[in-house]
């Protein structure tokens, strides 16, 4: 019984297949209850310095 490929696949083959895995997502974005503005998830607002409907950044 020999151990042989069935059907050898081209480097560049494997390495597109390869390449779909690595790809960079686009960051989820929400609105700020407060304000509006456009905030990352789990991280807080910038223009407010809200986070969880309390304020943690003193913003002037």
């Amino acid at each position: 019984m020999s151990i042989c490929p069935k059907g050898k696949m081209s480097k560049s083959k494997r390495d597109k297949r390869r390449a779909q895995t690595w790809k960079i997502a686009m960051p989820n974005l929400n609105a700020c209850p407060k304000c509006g503005e456009m905030v990352r998830t789990h991280r807080a607002c910038k223009a407010c310095g809200t986070y969880n409907k309390r304020e943690v950044i003193k913003v002037s």
